[in-house]
């Protein structure tokens, strides 16, 4: 089996560099920006096996963040298998990467594992002490201000963020408005598949503010870019229990498979980038030990308070992509990049159905 290793900066590095990428995780552990706070190291395997291949098969893989923040530091990505080519794929636009391999017609089983490893710390603005805000170049802040095809700034949505705004003053006064509203008016819908599409357009004019994370995430990305508030999705997956004390807000074992999460952020010039998580706290609502909480439920009412400004860590971040055209893909693009994809001759695979595409994800705390 052949086997590779590769720095998130894309370039390739051997067995040996590998498990050095791997001792930075130590490293980090007394690094200047993990003082006072504990950081927990992960690791996240995704091993495809594609079935019914056709002709040449083709997969893309999510990766950890590219870009380090003060709440994830990526340490690496390896991968094995026997795939023909395999590269990781940087999307600059996003400050992201992905894995892309490829087999050739008459590979009789097309297999790859990915292995990434990374640690994280929960995130959480003192809004009283704020610290220094690290300057955005006006080019980021205007990509996260544009509409997409499944997130427009204009019409409904424009209408319907004016309306949820009007009386607030400034912009994290008009993004706490927003974020009320979708508590308050949206629901968690367990029908909808996987985590939802993002069309806020049809939700908002067909009044059925049902969904599922990347539905509701993406309203409160599309209200506040209306009213001229940078805002972005985050799409990740969830890789370990909660440690808030919420059974619904973490993964339930060590097969991550579904477990992926959407979330979101707005940008704040006093504050930087601000986490939020709406579609979090409609999820404790309905699935919350014993289920259906009334919104007003103390568990409710504590998650709803602390999710406007704070995310717990137990969550990998892959990247902000929309509408993204898969490299050396033939099919359409997607509106986002949060589940293995793969393609053959005889079309894309479904990304939602990991028991026939085939795929699994699974994930450990490690100690280093």
């Amino acid at each position: 089996m052949d086997r590779r290793s590769f720095l998130k900066t894309t370039a390739t590095i051997s067995a040996a560099g590998a498990l050095g990428s791997l001792s930075g995780l130590a490293r980090a552990q007394t690094a200047p920006w993990a003082n006072g706070t504990r950081w927990r190291s992960f690791e996240v395997t995704t091993r495809i096996e594609v079935a019914k291949p056709e002709g040449v098969t083709r997969v893309w893989l999510p990766l950890p963040l590219a870009a380090d923040t003060d709440w994830l530091k990526t340490f690496g990505n390896s991968w094995s298998g026997n795939a023909a080519n395999a590269k990781v794929m940087p999307l600059s636009k996003y400050d992201a990467a992905l894995m892309y391999a490829d087999w050739q017609a008459g590979t009789e089983r097309p297999a790859i594992e990915v292995v990434s490893r990374f640690s994280t710390r929960d995130r959480a603005l003192d809004w009283a002490n704020p610290g220094k805000v690290e300057p955005v170049e006006k080019a980021v802040l205007r990509r996260y201000l544009e509409p997409t095809e499944h997130v427009p700034t204009d019409g409904i949505v424009r209408d319907t963020a004016i309306k949820v705004t009007n009386g607030a003053r400034g912009d994290v006064e008009k993004a706490r408005a927003i974020y009320e509203w979708i508590v308050d008016n949206t629901f968690r819908d367990p029908k909808t598949r996987g985590c939802g599409i993002g069309d806020i357009k049809v939700m908002l004019e067909s009044g059925n503010l049902g969904g599922k994370c990347a539905d509701l995430s993406a309203l409160f990305v599309g209200l506040a870019r209306a009213v001229g508030i940078p805002a972005r999705d985050v799409y990740g997956v969830r890789v370990v229990p909660s440690q808030w004390g919420y059974k619904s807000l973490g993964a339930g074992s060590s097969d991550i498979t579904r477990a992926q999460h959407c979330r979101a952020e707005f940008h704040s010039p006093a504050f930087g980038w601000v986490p939020v998580d709406p579609a979090d706290v409609r999820k404790v609502v309905l699935e919350e030990p014993p289920g259906n909480l009334s919104i007003g439920d103390d568990k409710v009412r504590l998650a709803r308070a602390k999710l406007f400004g704070a995310w717990e860590m137990n969550w990998l971040a892959y990247n902000y992509a929309q509408e993204l055209a898969l490299p050396s893909g033939s099919g359409e693009k997607i509106g986002f990049l949060m589940y293995p994809q793969c393609e053959t001759a005889s079309g894309r695979k479904d990304s939602l159905d990991p028991d026939h595409f085939k795929y699994q994800i699974s994930a450990k705390e490690i100690t280093v």
